[in-house]
């Protein structure tokens, strides 16, 4: 059985060592900073598009069209597709379902002016109903047939004219903002929602963007989608509302997931060379220790094992620093353009479990690699020419 040297000797070591530990950990902590709050953000803007919809919901959009901005349902097939069975009804006996125009407006935002692209959303009181989870938190609904507005949370404290009581000016008229909503921090949040004919009307449009409909029996999803698929009159493809929303955050969350992972890659080099620097001091420093160590009957493989460790628990220091400060970044609300729809959407950093143990993993493997070749030279290091230094 081999001897195997105790942990406390090793934690020992990089006590004794503590301003080199503690600026080889930060430098760990800052690669392990950028490479959890990059999964974060892609985590958030999943989530956030993910949360958007709604399990027992059908989205009805044009075929091909990749999202509601190039769809488009005229009045004649919404009708149709109001007349299936199938759709359920509210206490008054009306069918659950919505016909919204999605239209994308430039609109300068609160403080610097600069214009960014807002989702405009025609709908009703059913398109309301359809979303459990958006409240009114300030003023009241707009009323059908008028030029009222209310805007999600993130929309009312960024753009201009666009909190409670103020007017916003797109589409050749003035709106006024009778009302704010809060969506449980999903994609509604960055929208702006008023009548739908008037949306149209102001907007020079024909025809609806998409038609959303809540079913009476989420089990009978796929028997309507096959039978809106096999009608000749409908030019529209029906999807789950949470399958349609977590489609659009596939490019950006993708793009930064690959970006952030890259630059994560090349500064972990930067960190592992470190480590390597900080382990090979340490067996330079500790010569002697080494060579009574196996004076003592330690093996070799004990000596790797005992340095290996000692740069894996450094880096795992490293790691729950750099996580720990990555975490702060949930109370941080950010936004960005969402390549998919070309609009604004704003979100927060999301850290998981998964998240958690992938970014400890990935500090472990930097003081893997940083501490092998330091460990591997301290394992074959002579006895005599260890006693000898000592």
């Amino acid at each position: 059985m081999i001897k195997a040297i105790p942990l406390s000797y090793i934690a020992r070591n990089l006590w004794v060592r503590r301003v080199t530990t503690l600026l080889t950990a930060g430098g760990m902590a800052l690669v392990v900073y950028v490479f959890a709050t990059v999964l974060m953000m892609s985590e958030g803007i999943r989530a956030t598009l993910v949360a958007t919809g709604q399990t027992d919901n059908l989205l009805l959009l044009r075929k091909g069209a990749g999202a509601e901005i190039n769809s488009a349902v005229d009045r004649g097939q919404a009708a149709i597709i109001e007349s299936l069975a199938g759709i359920a009804t509210n206490a008054e006996g009306q069918v659950l379902l919505s016909k919204e125009p999605v239209v994308l407006n430039n609109l300068p935002k609160r403080g610097s002016g600069k214009p960014s692209n807002v989702t405009v959303r025609g709908t009703g009181a059913n398109g309301l109903a359809l979303r459990p989870q958006v409240r009114l938190t300030q003023g009241r609904m707009f009323r059908p047939g008028t030029s009222e507005i209310i805007t999600g949370s993130a929309v009312a404290s960024g753009f201009q004219g666009a909190a409670l009581g103020e007017t916003m000016r797109f589409a050749g008229r003035d709106w006024q903002v009778v009302g704010v909503f809060e969506a449980g921090r999903t994609g509604f949040d960055s929208e702006i929602w008023g009548d739908a004919e008037q949306m149209l009307q102001a907007f020079r449009r024909n025809a609806f963007s998409t038609v959303v409909f809540r079913l009476a029996d989420a089990g009978q999803a796929d028997a309507i989608r096959q039978r809106i698929a096999d009608d000749p009159r409908l030019t529209v493809e029906a999807k789950p509302e949470i399958q349609f929303y977590a489609e659009q955050s596939e490019a950006l969350a993708k793009f930064i997931s690959i970006l952030g992972t890259s630059l994560s890659v090349i500064f972990s080099i930067g960190a592992i060379v470190g480590a390597m620097i900080t382990m090979f001091a340490a067996v330079a420093q500790r010569t002697g220790e080494i060579g009574t160590l196996r004076a003592l009957g330690f093996r070799r493989s004990a000596i790797l094992l005992a340095f290996l460790l000692e740069s894996l628990l450094l880096s795992f220091v490293g790691g729950l620093i750099g996580l720990a400060g990555a975490s702060l970044m949930q109370t941080v609300n950010i936004s960005t353009t969402n390549f998919q729809t070309f609009a604004e959407l704003a979100f927060q950093f999301k850290l998981t479990s998964a998240i958690a143990l992938q970014t400890l993993l990935f500090a472990l493997f930097m003081g893997l690699v940083g501490g092998f070749i330091p460990a591997w030279r301290a394992a074959r290091l002579n006895i005599v020419d260890g006693l000898r230094a000592a």
